[in-house]
């Protein structure tokens, strides 16, 4: 029978709570959704090796359980702070019977980012699908009180980092393999809060229809999803205790998701299923238009 969406996960708000960047499942308060007890694979993904950036927790997470469980092995990387969500990661990965190969570091480096892809491919015998997950954001009060180090944090993280694994990664792809891009609708109905991170998520929507383009002839497809407000680990590092109570009752379907809600369209974007989109953004909003 089919699911009411509008009342699969809370309804409610969030009750007001506050991390450090960049923020632990721990202490994410109701504890995320990732489908570790729902998601069910049907061997969409069989033999598949992929490199999931910020695959530790919240969407990341998602999509290397699903991903397991659609028969691929899964690389992760994360930041050595969040050492114990991929950890917990790994686990999920291992009972799926896939393998789980962890590679904490910094994507604000550029040495790391290209030693990821190499060790990826060195660890899983090859990269068919890569998902430029990780990203960083923080409340912003106002322009003026936006630091050029927190500006070059957020770019460094979300843009260059993006940049460098796409680059490094390229001449271990083949025809078939796939690069997917985590946007958001910030990307096209930008919070005035969080201004410096809607300009990257806008370039990154640039980034992927100019590399599709790019791509299209070598038979590598290049995507996004955007998600709408999505309740993990990040929400609750980005500073802004009081907004929690209200975090995506403003979506057409009443409620926040889930990150287990994204999972399946990063599966969907990886198999041959959509062995004819590319350059797309696939929306996960809540009914929020782009």
């Amino acid at each position: 029978m089919p699911v009411d969406p509008a009342t699969r996960y809370r309804t409610e708000g969030f009750p007001p709570q506050h991390q450090e960047q960049p923020g632990l499942t721990s202490r994410t308060e109701p504890r995320p959704d990732h489908g570790e007890e729902s998601y069910v694979g049907h061997g969409r993904l069989q033999g598949y090796r992929a490199l999931i950036t910020g695959g530790d927790s919240g969407i990341g997470r998602a999509t290397a359980i699903a991903f397991a469980r659609e028969g691929a092995d899964v690389a992760i990387s994360y930041l050595p702070e969040e050492q114990e969500d991929a950890e917990d990661t790994a686990r999920w990965i291992d009972r799926a019977g896939q393998r789980a190969v962890l590679l904490p570091g910094d994507a604000r480096d550029e040495a790391y980012c290209t030693s990821l892809v190499s060790r990826t491919v060195d660890a899983l015998g090859g990269l068919d699908v890569l998902v430029l997950n990780a990203a960083y954001q923080e409340n912003r009060d106002s322009l003026e009180d936006l630091s050029t180090d927190e500006l070059d944090r957020v770019f460094r993280t979300n843009l260059y980092g993006t940049v460098w694994i796409a680059r490094a990664a390229l001449p271990h792809l083949s025809a078939g393999s796939s690069i997917i891009v985590t946007s958001s609708i910030q990307a096209f109905n930008p919070s005035p809060q969080l201004i410096d991170y809607a300009m990257t998520k806008a370039a990154q929507v640039a980034f992927v229809k100019a590399l599709a383009q790019q791509l299209g002839g070598r038979g590598i497809r290049v995507n996004a999803v955007a998600p709408g407000p999505i309740w993990t680990p990040l929400i609750p590092a980005t500073n802004w205790p009081e907004k929690l109570p209200e975090f995506g009752q403003d979506t057409p379907l009443g409620r926040a998701g889930q990150p287990a809600e994204l999972a399946p369209a990063y599966v969907y974007l990886a198999s041959d299923a959509a062995s004819y989109v590319s350059g797309a953004v696939l929306p996960v909003t809540g009914g929020k238009g782009l």
